[in-house]
């Protein structure tokens, strides 16, 4: 018969065991948290999403950007996209649960920003999905999962892998990673906040003298068509 302290030990144990490798990810969370305080800090985003205790992982996630983990400083944007319960809601009834965060991503994801996958098992239908639609517009791709190799860390830019086959312990390491993502960000945001706001790029070309762009603003200039020909002519 199992006592409660043989529970504990064994939880404990393949805890420990987790950690040992763990320690080796110190470089990655240094360049995540790095990465996403200059893109944040630079007006993108971070959307998140996830699966039942992983759910709750990244909206745990979320709460410390948008809030805050030590000290006061600006407000981070990052989204839980499982939160938005009627959007999530419907979009599962009308096009299928499997579209449920890669409608959302399409919606609401911007080339340079960044979608989080949350995974213990990284086989998840709707992830990968997500990943697949944030991919296609131009989205930097991370994942957290259990053991690799599995089909999210295969299609994602990049990811942190928790090698332990207990999924209690994954989700656990999966917390103190969004920890440690903060902790490291917020050592670099200062930073990021002194970098210059990149320029906008202009909307349009200069256009080569004697021709007109569609689009395109030529001061002093007025552009026509003959009507007959169909062909420009500057007045």
């Amino acid at each position: 018969m199992m006592t409660v302290g043989s529970v504990l030990d064994l939880h404990l144990r393949n805890l420990a065991e987790a950690l040992v490798p763990y320690r080796r990810c110190e470089p990655q969370l240094v360049r995540w948290g790095t990465e996403l305080a200059h893109r944040l800090a630079a007006g993108a985003r971070l959307l998140v999403a996830g699966n039942g205790g992983s759910a709750a992982e990244a909206q745990h996630l979320t709460a410390e950007l948008v809030g805050k983990l030590h000290h006061d400083r600006q407000p981070l944007s990052a989204i839980a996209l499982h939160a938005e319960t009627s959007a999530l809601t419907a979009i599962a009834n009308d096009y299928g649960y499997t579209d449920v965060y890669a409608r959302q991503v399409r919606a609401h994801g911007r080339p340079g920003d960044v979608l989080l996958l949350l995974s213990t098992s990284g086989t998840s239908p709707n992830l990968l999905a997500a990943a697949g639609a944030a991919r296609a517009a131009g989205l930097t791709t991370w994942a957290l999962t259990g053991p690799a190799p599995n089909p999210l860390t295969e299609i994602c830019d990049d990811a942190l892998v928790i090698a332990s086959g207990d999924t209690q312990v994954v989700q656990e390491l999966h917390l103190v990673t969004s920890h440690l993502l903060c902790e490291y960000l917020e050592q670099a945001l200062p930073a990021a906040l002194t970098e210059p706001t990149p320029a906008e790029p202009a909307l349009t070309e200069p256009a080569p003298a004697g021709r007109a762009r569609s689009g395109a603003v030529r001061t002093g200039v007025e552009v026509v068509l003959d009507g007959g020909t169909g062909q420009q002519i500057d007045a």
